[in-house]
């Protein structure tokens, strides 16, 4: 089970009332959703291993350099020039500081926490999905990672609609249901129809509809931009218009839009742990942050 983390702590924190708070008034609800998010995942689904998967850098640089828009709406401060430090994150003030204390939770509670220099948690999940011997759940609140599912493979996506006790099994059946393309086709369906979240264009005057039906007609997007070039196919005149104007970012998008299977991820022990890594630091963490009833729910229900 692999953990797009940043997704579940944002519904965390929106999910859970601000009013939960440490003992010194500073408010863990993230920490706490997020606590309850694992436990209940662990207890309906019971992975062998589990992985909360970070964004090391949430806006790459070699993203941006393809499409410059790409997540500008959300940067809140742009690195120094000649920086490697990734731009700064628009976060609510009162999430922002509850990261740390997500993360040296995870670490003391031994659940595997990996990310990559350079890369997005999407491209992390690729890449350990890429690598497994065996079925996949991802745990997401990000459509885009619907291109990782293989029904042959057994990778689905687990979408949360309320919480985590409702999800959407995201399967290849349901993608053809609702979108009308298989995983693969999903990334090529997400580029065309854009995404104003991703600061993705898109193809002006193409929607998810047309785009699903350019797809079906032509394959995929090799197959859809060959038909705009064929003054013989069956393409519409506004839609090669559109198409034949959208060519450079259609040259770039998959790219962007694709989800790295190859990045430099750490070797590191993936089992569920049964106990705690480091119970001292663990037990000093609850009573400073107040993590009470959340984490001892986790803990028994590691302990099964």
């Amino acid at each position: 089970m692999l953990l797009d983390t940043a997704s579940l702590y944002f519904r965390a924190y929106f999910g859970v009332p601000e009013s939960v708070r440490a003992p010194d008034g500073t408010p863990v609800n993230a920490v706490r959703g997020l606590l309850d998010f694992i436990a209940r995942l662990v207890q309906d689904h019971h992975p062998d291993d589990l992985v909360a998967c970070m964004d090391f850098d949430w806006r790459p640089q070699w993203r941006v350099d393809l499409i410059p828009s790409y997540k500008a709406h959300r940067v809140a401060e742009e690195a120094p020039a000649g920086s490697t430090a990734p731009d700064e994150e628009e976060i609510p003030d009162t999430l922002s500081p509850q990261v740390p204390v997500i993360e040296e939770v995870l670490d003391a509670l031994g659940i595997a926490r990996i990310g990559a220099a350079g890369y997005e948690a999407d491209d992390v999940i690729g890449t350990l999905t890429a690598r497994a011997k065996g079925p996949v759940d991802i745990v997401t609140g990000d459509r885009d990672l619907f291109q990782l599912v293989d029904d042959a493979r057994g990778i689905r996506v687990l979408y949360p609609l309320k919480g985590v006790g409702t999800l959407q099994l995201t399967d290849g059946a349901l993608l053809r249901e609702k979108y009308g393309v298989d995983g693969p086709g999903y990334a090529d369906l997400a580029l065309l129809r854009g995404d104003p979240s991703d600061g993705l264009p898109g193809v002006p005057g193409i929607g998810e509809k047309t785009a699903a039906k350019l797809l079906d007609a032509y394959g995929d997007l090799a197959g859809i931009i060959a038909a705009a070039q064929d003054p013989t196919s069956r393409i519409t005149p506004a839609q090669r218009k559109r198409l034949t104007e959208a060519a450079p970012y259609l040259a770039v998008a998959p790219k962007v839009v694709g989800v790295a299977t190859d990045v430099p991820v750490p070797e590191t022990d993936l089992a569920l742990p049964v106990e705690p890594a480091d119970p001292e630091r663990l037990e000093a963490l609850a009573a400073q942050w107040g993590l009470g009833g959340a984490l001892q729910r986790l803990l028994v229900t590691l302990h099964r």
